[in-house]
């Protein structure tokens, strides 16, 4: 570290010294637990961690960098840039969060439930290359998720039953996706970056192919 960064090599070495030697304990309700040793990370609040952090994570980046590997990012960003693994993870966990509601909060308002924890679908506005498959496999989640909170019928029809059950306040899944894109398309529109509105506005954009699929298709 010390050839990288000019630190004297003394430093460098009362560092390693003391995060060689570090003996800890976790002090609760005024007890004192059993000392143990801590050997990975910075200490917490310290006044160098930041710094030590930094250096680290900087040699770090150069050598992943350098290796030329692409790397997956919680499943989000894959190697053929296409979303059906992401769509595929939010169609599970609006599976868990639907029966988790049903088991655990049955005497909370369920339209209620329903459009707090079932209506999320973090980062769908950015959804533009996917197979109908997985497209139509959240759909049909969100379906069963919305006729297993309201106690509908299994085969009741998709199309009527938003409007019939809460009386036309609750989106269909359809309306959510055209909602959504929309309001991702007007934020991009009014950034002050010159970069990202002149993209938008540019007619391959998969964004606007999207958003026109959604309101025609």
């Amino acid at each position: 570290m010390s050839t990288e960064t000019n630190i004297p090599r003394d430093v460098t070495l009362l560092f390693k010294f003391w995060y060689s030697n570090q003996n800890n304990n976790v002090r609760w309700a005024g007890s004192l637990s059993e000392g143990y040793r801590l050997e990975c990370g910075v200490r917490q609040g310290g006044l160098s961690s930041p710094t030590l952090f930094n250096l680290y994570m900087n040699r770090l980046i150069d050598e992943l960098s350098s290796t030329g590997i692409g790397c997956h990012i919680d499943g989000w960003i894959t190697e053929d840039m296409k979303d059906n693994l992401d769509i595929e993870k939010e169609r599970r966990a609006l599976s868990v969060r639907c029966n988790m509601l049903a088991r655990r909060f049955a005497k909370c308002t369920n339209n209620v439930k329903f459009k707090a924890y079932c209506q999320s679908f973090y980062a769908c506005g950015l959804w533009v290359d996917y197979t109908q498959r997985i497209y139509s496999d959240l759909r049909i989640q969100y379906n069963n998720a919305f006729r297993m909170l309201m106690g509908l019928p299994r085969y009741c029809s998709a199309s009527a039953m938003f409007a019939d059950a809460t009386d036309g306040r609750t989106d269909g899944f359809e309306a959510i996706m055209r909602k959504r894109c929309a309001s991702l398309m007007q934020r991009v529109r009014r950034s002050p970056n010159s970069i990202l509105s002149a993209l938008m506005d540019r007619w391959d954009s998969a964004m606007l192919a999207r958003w026109i699929h959604l309101h025609v298709g």
